[in-house]
């Protein structure tokens, strides 16, 4: 995919970003669905219609089992899901850099008195080898047990669990008696990358609890946590309500579910989204000074550059550095990270590409004056 002539002027309407597909606004159905919503009363606590809909619409993805309850964001479903797998003596393995483990302030050892397990990984995924150096001691009082596998779909580095891979993962689990749980913040990207269906990339393929994701997709706020196991589903409303995250106007997360889930837009915005990285990642292969560095899967792109340039880019569009130079000097390598999401338009991108030529190219500029 190449830029079209018409994308090459920069955007100047609205801010960009590419640090994060949370920095996205809200899909424009999914606002019309809040404002209906929001006319004449209705019960509380998702005892509404649209609560009740859209959960049929999420459990209807699944052919099989499956029960779906609504939650506030990604940290309680995550959590809240966990809760349902595990006690305190009870430990979760994942990737070292699993939401979970970096990104949710030590919540879920807080709130489940758990202890994560957390395992490096080439590219943000976890496997069979990997995990079964800490499957060990089993029974043993002194010794953390692990029960539960969690990881994430989109993985941190972008990368995507085919089918097969997540029932190795299950399988594996499974015969230690242990759960294997999906953080699925960006499920739709995966499903979108890998044109195969939700159901066999979690339920069909042994995921026992899954956090489905809308904020990064294009709704306001809100997840589902959807379940495969009819006793964990059971507790979930008890567990809900004492961990905070049961809504009382709930029908505003059912209402932009149900958008969501309304002819497929889901699925639409998370092509969008991977078409916009394919599109990112041309651009920036382009350029002799960027070195791609993970397999642009979804919808992340990770690519080294100098980093006086990147800093210099950095003040017009934003972006994060994901971790530290390589080096103290203006042109050492800095490894980078760029979210596109489902509003993310060709001009953006012609327009950062445009401020990152001109970045580099004042780079080499300083750096043949300072010689």
């Amino acid at each position: 995919m190449t830029l079209s002539p018409h994308s090459l002027t920069p955007p100047t309407s609205r801010p960009v970003s590419f640090a994060s597909d949370n920095y996205a606004g809200v899909h424009p159905d999914v606002l019309r669905a809040i404002a209906e919503a929001s006319t004449g009363h209705a019960r509380a606590y998702g005892d509404d219609a649209l609560t009740q809909s859209a959960s049929r619409k999420i459990e209807g993805l699944f052919k099989g089992n499956a029960k779906a309850f609504f939650v506030f964001n990604g940290t309680g479903a995550n959590v809240l899901g966990l809760q349902t797998l595990l006690r305190s003596h009870e430990s979760i393995l994942c990737a070292d850099t699993a939401h979970i483990h970096v990104d949710e302030c030590g919540a879920p050892e807080k709130f489940l008195g758990s202890k994560i397990i957390p395992i490096a990984t080439p590219d943000g995924k976890l496997t069979p080898t990997l995990l079964a150096p800490f499957c060990k001691r089993f029974g043993d009082p002194h010794f953390s047990q692990p029960k539960v596998i969690s990881i994430s779909q989109t993985s941190e580095y972008g990368t995507v669990y085919t089918a097969s891979e997540v029932r190795a993962l299950a399988d594996f689990a499974h015969s230690k008696k242990m759960f294997l749980h999906m953080d699925g913040a960006r499920i739709a990207n995966a499903v979108a990358a890998l044109s195969t269906t939700i159901d066999d990339l979690t339920r069909n393929a042994g995921v026992d609890v899954l956090s489905f994701g809308g904020t990064k997709n294009g709704i306001l706020f809100g997840e589902a946590v959807v379940f495969f196991r009819s006793e964990h589903a059971a507790e979930f409303p008890f567990i809900r309500k004492q961990g905070m995250q049961l809504a009382s106007k709930m029908r505003f997360i059912g209402a932009q579910f149900e958008a969501l889930l309304t002819d497929d837009l889901w699925l639409k915005n998370a092509r969008h989204a991977n078409q916009m990285a394919k599109l990112l990642e041309g651009e920036l292969a382009a350029l002799s000074e960027i070195l791609i560095t993970r397999k642009v899967e979804a919808n992340a792109v990770f690519a080294t550059l100098p980093l006086k340039a990147a800093e210099r880019a950095r003040e017009k569009y934003l972006f994060h550095f994901w971790g530290e130079p390589g080096g103290s000097g203006e042109c050492s390598p800095v490894e980078c990270r760029w979210m596109t999401a489902f509003d993310t338009k060709e001009s953006d991108i012609a327009g950062f590409i445009q401020a990152l030529r001109q970045a580099l190219h004042d780079q080499a500029r300083d750096t043949v004056l300072s010689r």
